[in-house]
């Protein structure tokens, strides 16, 4: 996003963090489904999402219009923030569903948080996320826009239902029926970085050549807190082709300490 839509998305989460701070998991899971469901219903009228969005309108007939259409039709607290939003501004009409759908993803991610799963949540995006890109059948069943949005979600029912939690179940859920012009790896990995931002903290692929004992992950992820000055969740991949030492990607930044790497640095240096 870019100008205006930062600062109003920016001001929009400050929102839902308010409203949420005393909720329910329940109440923020049913708040994340319904915001889910206005996106849907912005993707599907894009006459109405550009008249939401328009910055030639009043931002209170804007407010107004989305009240008109949503009350008695969700929550109050649902409609609140969908008003809020309404009267926000837009650098592009598609920021504005982009933001109700971060908002559905942050409601649902808090339910997990106040139940304790939000962890095992950002584990479940990962690994669903590389079991995806590693079968590419899988990947065009997920994402082929022929099947009907319920035939990809009865797909990921069959595939994930009593292996997952319900949110994590929630969210793929989302990411398959509802793509939004995304691919399903790109989806599963916005969500879970939204996941991380819930806490404020980073994301780290971890790939090492085997797996690691808990004292070393737990002293890994300390000594990432100390470097970057922040939280770090670990997403860590067992890669035998490393066959020793360590990598770590966080964000752009590749921090490279395999054998493999080593080797193929020595490769070049004999070749040179």
């Amino acid at each position: 996003m870019r100008g205006a839509s930062r600062a109003s998305l920016s001001a929009a989460k400050e929102r839902l963090a308010a409203a949420l701070a005393d909720s329910t998991a329940t109440e923020a899971s049913d708040l994340g489904d319904e915001l889910f469901a206005v996106v849907g219903l912005l993707d599907r009228e894009p006459a109405l999402r550009r008249s939401l969005s328009d910055p030639a309108i009043d931002a209170g007939a804007r407010s107004g219009l989305a009240e008109s259409l949503l009350r008695g039709k969700i929550s109050a607290t649902a409609l609140a923030q969908v008003t809020s939003l309404a009267g926000e501004r837009w650098a592009e009409s598609a920021d504005l569903a982009d933001a109700t759908e971060e908002l559905g993803v942050l409601a649902v991610c808090t339910a997990a948080d106040i139940d304790g799963q939000l962890d095992e949540l950002e584990d479940e995006l990962f690994r669903f996320g590389r079991i995806v890109g590693g079968d590419p059948s899988l990947r065009y069943a997920l994402s082929n826009l022929f099947v009907p949005p319920q035939g990809r979600s009865s797909l990921v029912s069959d595939l994930l239902e009593g292996k997952v939690t319900a949110r994590t179940l929630r969210l793929i859920t989302q990411a398959a029926a509802y793509p939004r012009g995304r691919s399903m790896d790109a989806n599963l990995e916005s969500f879970s970085n939204l996941a991380a931002a819930l806490r404020q903290r980073l994301v780290a692929e971890v790939h090492v050549a085997v797996p690691l004992s808990p004292d070393r992950r737990s002293r890994l992820a300390a000594a990432l807190a100390a470097a970057y000055g922040h939280d770090v969740h670990m997403n860590v991949v067992v890669d035998p082709q490393l066959i020793g030492g360590i990598t770590i990607r966080i964000g752009d930044e590749l921090i490279n300490g395999s054998v493999a790497s080593r080797l193929a640095e020595l490769r070049r240096g004999m070749a040179a």
